[in-house]
């Protein structure tokens, strides 16, 4: 079976998580995209310690569409350096991972 993994990323919570994951789930490189309510982050930036309000974003995909994934992220994404963190899944339900799979699976036009 393929390498499922989730990649992580965050985005800005005033601008549109919800048009970002449809488009990921449209062009296949994502089966599923949980956009979770938004919370405050704290980071260091630009050697400043910055605050922000932002939303997590959980990305479900196989390893074999990573590559086209982060290119498109980097191109789609408002942040300079946008968070991208990807997590190997080491189980999970035989069906669930199949679907997300077939989710994936480029199609020919």
């Amino acid at each position: 079976m393929p390498q499922t993994v989730i990649v992580l990323t965050t985005f800005p919570a005033d601008r549109d998580a919800e048009a970002f994951a449809h488009t990921l789930v449209s062009e296949r490189l994502a089966a599923c995209v949980n956009v979770l309510p938004a919370m405050h982050s704290t980071y260091r930036w630009q050697g400043a310690v910055e605050t922000a309000t932002e939303r997590q974003l959980v990305i479900k995909t196989e390893e074999s569409r990573l590559d086209q994934l982060k290119k498109r992220l980097n191109e789609l994404h408002p942040y300079d350096v946008p968070e991208l963190l990807v997590l190997t899944v080491v189980d999970g339900g035989d069906r669930y991972l199949r679907w997300v799979a077939e989710s994936v699976e480029p199609r020919l036009p």
